[in-house]
């Protein structure tokens, strides 16, 4: 999928018209790639291709704010929060037709996985989430961290005053540039991978989009009305049913959680991976095969897991 900017499609789903990247077989079982920021859908270019040899269908979304996706209206709320990127997720598989996937991600794309696997376990098969458990709240985000914890997130601090949202506006690429060095202090990324995905931030959207999460985590800026209810519900820290497996790199930068402090949020099928050799915090792009290793592990999971519920359903026969 290197090539996969000549081969991107589009389609109307929901307020947005998504950008992605489709690629294997198209009657092969459906792969679900959600990424972060400051990434883009080619942080899955590697790992999709070897899907793809494998059989799946696999669909790699730019989310709003991102690359060619674009919102059907201007109108529209530039809004970032956690549940709107799960809401245009299941807006998207609508879109093309597609019951259930294997949903799979990592930073902002891992949390988006993670609420699809608790809200909308139907259309989620199997999950794949890099650092675990990440659903929030507003709440949560009230809370003070130790100091050195809040040191990490010094950006959420900085894009929560204007004088941050000029910044980032004024340095997109510079910015994404040093936070992939940190997130990733290990991961020797050549220019041509970091402009392939830079290009992704000049979408007239990004900004909003950007600003609008971080600031919404911190209460500082309001939710849509139409999402109340969504973020109530994941304000509970709802547990996850479905297959999972969720991954860390061994040199992930950013800040995540301990594998201990989220293994009850799973109560299903799970296994959890530690990734070595210096992996960082985009971890499908600097080890997709343990990525892609691990959606097809999750999606044999989730078989095995239907078969045994359909033995109990027939009486153990």
């Amino acid at each position: 999928m290197s090539d996969a900017r000549d081969r991107l499609a589009h389609v109307e789903a929901g307020e947005l018209d998504v950008e992605y990247a489709d690629v294997g077989p198209r009657d092969g079982p459906a792969v679900l790639l959600l990424h972060g920021w400051p990434y883009d859908l080619h942080s899955f270019d590697a790992a999709a291709a070897l899907l793809a040899e494998r059989g799946y269908r696999v669909l790699a979304p730019n989310l709003r704010g991102f690359g060619g996706t674009r919102f059907r209206s201007e109108g529209s709320a530039r809004n970032g929060e956690q549940a709107v990127f799960a809401t245009d997720a299941v807006a998207f598989l609508d879109a093309l037709g597609i019951g259930d996937a294997v949903v799979a991600g990592f930073d902002w794309g891992a949390r988006t996985a993670n609420i699809l696997a608790a809200l909308w376990p139907d259309r989620c098969r199997g999950h794949v989430s890099v650092s675990g458990y990440l659903i929030g709240s507003q709440e949560v985000g009230a809370q003070p961290l130790p100091p050195a914890a809040e040191l990490s997130w010094w950006y959420q601090f900085y894009f929560a005053t204007e004088r941050g949202r000029l910044g980032y506006d004024r340095n997109r690429s510079e910015f994404a540039r040093l936070i992939w060095h940190t997130a990733s202090p290990r991961w020797e990324f050549d220019e041509a991978t970091f402009q392939r995905s830079a290009a992704a931030f000049a979408s007239p959207d990004h900004v909003d989009i950007v600003i609008h999460n971080y600031r919404w985590r911190l209460g500082a800026a309001d939710g849509q009305d139409s999402l109340t209810g969504l973020e109530q519900r994941l304000a509970g820290r709802p547990t996850i049913a479905v297959p999972t497996i969720t991954l860390e790199g061994d040199a992930n930068g950013a800040p995540h959680p301990l594998a201990e402090t989220y293994r009850d949020r799973f109560t299903g099928p799970y296994e959890h991976r530690e990734i070595a050799g210096g992996i960082g915090h985009d971890l499908p792009q600097e080890a997709p095969r343990a990525f892609a290793d691990a959606i097809a592990d999750v999606d044999a999971m989730a078989r095995q897991d239907g078969d045994r519920a359909g033995m109990e359903a027939h009486g153990g026969r």
